[in-house]
């Protein structure tokens, strides 16, 4: 079983910064594929970004440029850096495992944009 806990969300200024952080627990971290999903209210949740065990990542059209997703296998640590918010990005985002058919999901963290 494992366990992914978030942390890092907030409110911030549109046009501002944070980066979102990802503890896993558990020893398939290295080689599963990781990711970052957010459901805004009254919404479906949508994937935000992914980032392979080998290192390839993919993104939402509405966040390329803007967010990066990076890893550190070490520490069983994924991150979402969140440059350039806009109001639109308010949501809570959650990460997400998956290895084979097993997929695990985080409690979520809550970031707000004040425009």
């Amino acid at each position: 079983q494992v366990q992914l806990v978030e942390s890092g969300g907030g409110l911030v200024q549109a046009g501002g910064s944070l980066r979102l952080s990802c503890a896993a627990s558990g020893n398939i971290f290295r080689i599963a594929t990781m990711g970052w999903y957010r459901q805004a209210p009254g919404k479906q949740r949508e994937l935000v970004a992914a980032i392979t065990s080998s290192g390839r990542t993919n993104y939402a059209d509405y966040v390329k440029g803007r967010f990066t997703i990076s890893r550190d296998n070490a520490k069983n640590m994924v991150y979402l850096q969140m440059n350039s918010l806009k109001p639109e990005d308010t949501a809570v985002y959650y990460c997400s495992l998956k290895w084979g058919g097993y997929d695990s999901w985080g409690q979520g963290t809550q970031v707000t944009l004040s425009s």
